[in-house]
């Protein structure tokens, strides 16, 4: 499989505007990394080899002044329309003329297995590449390498959600994982004693990755894997979300009318200046923990109310 990879070079009091105006063109996956802070142009970019990151959570937000923001689009002539619009929407709010170029396929999971180590999240909860060992006797360990979906809780929103998932009461019960990527989250759940958990996502490649890895972890047969519109309209006890702000904010009727009253949310990928107004989408039919921080990003928390 392979992209169509747009690049830009802007300032980073705009660098905000311009990631929203890319995931709003149809963008599989946004991320920003140093521009230099050299003259505008593209030779003080540093080339970068990672993969796409296609982790329904965007990049961290830096502090350099110049930022490169690279989005990816389906190689396709669709995509390729999108791509071609955007760059020339945007150009002018860059400080270099867009590039446009294709970005084939790699063997991306062996360029991310490099350095990769055991993590603990909260007190039982670790992630494991495969082939790696935890020695600790009380712990619950997910075996995960890291594929075109990725998720191993290396970033804060991921992480934010499994320290959560830790110490949530998951004891036979039900979860729904929206936007749920390599499926990190309702392994997590199941390992943590969930009876039952329902992953859900947009893209085909999420949903294959999710049922790999729910295989290599012995928790496949109690995981049901959907698109969104195909998703059962039975409430369940808990749903979390690791997606994006404004999609969960446009997601707030539907997220809430998918969980019991009492049942439990929570919700990431959100930047801290964006807590208040994701929470005020929440709070009529959810009694709302503080948010967790870590790093610029939160997680809400949060009850389902029993009048709602």
């Amino acid at each position: 499989m392979a992209w169509i990879e747009l690049e830009l070079l802007a300032d980073r009091e705009v660098a905000p505007l311009i990631e929203a105006a890319l995931e709003n063109a149809g963008a599989l996956a946004v991320t920003l990394d140093e521009g230099g802070d050299g003259p505008a142009d593209w030779t003080s970019v540093r080339a970068l080899n990672q993969p796409p990151v296609l982790e329904p959570a965007p990049g961290e937000t830096p502090l350099w002044r110049q930022l490169r923001i690279t989005a990816l689009f389906d190689d396709d002539p669709a995509g390729s329309a999108l791509a071609e619009a955007a760059a020339q929407r945007l150009a002018p709010h860059c400080l270099a003329p867009p590039r446009l170029h294709p970005l084939e396929d790699r063997p991306w999971e062996c360029v991310w297995l490099e350095g990769l180590e055991p993590q603990r999240f909260g007190d039982r909860l670790w992630i494991c590449p495969r082939g790696q060992r935890v020695d600790a006797t009380d712990a619950v360990v997910i075996d995960l390498d890291p594929g075109l979906a990725f998720g191993t809780g290396h970033h804060a929103t991921t992480a934010l959600c499994l320290e959560w998932l830790d110490r949530a009461p998951l004891a036979g019960r039900t979860l729904i994982d929206f936007g749920c990527g390599s499926g990190i989250l309702a392994i997590a759940a199941l390992k943590l004693g969930a009876a039952r958990a329902l992953a859900v996502d947009h893209d085909p490649q999420a949903l294959e990755a999710t049922l790999e890895n729910a295989r290599v972890n012995g928790v496949d047969q109690r995981l049901l894997v959907f698109a969104p519109a195909q998703l059962p309209t039975d409430a369940a006890d808990l749903l979390v979300a690791n997606i994006l702000a404004g999609p969960l904010i446009e997601l707030a009727p539907t997220l809430s009318q998918r969980l019991k009253p009492e049942g439990l949310l929570a919700l990431s990928g959100i930047l801290s200046h964006q807590a208040e107004t994701v929470s005020a989408a929440y709070r009529d039919a959810f009694a709302l923990e503080p948010p967790m921080a870590r790093d610029d990003w939160v997680l809400i928390s949060g009850r389902r109310r029993s009048d709602r």
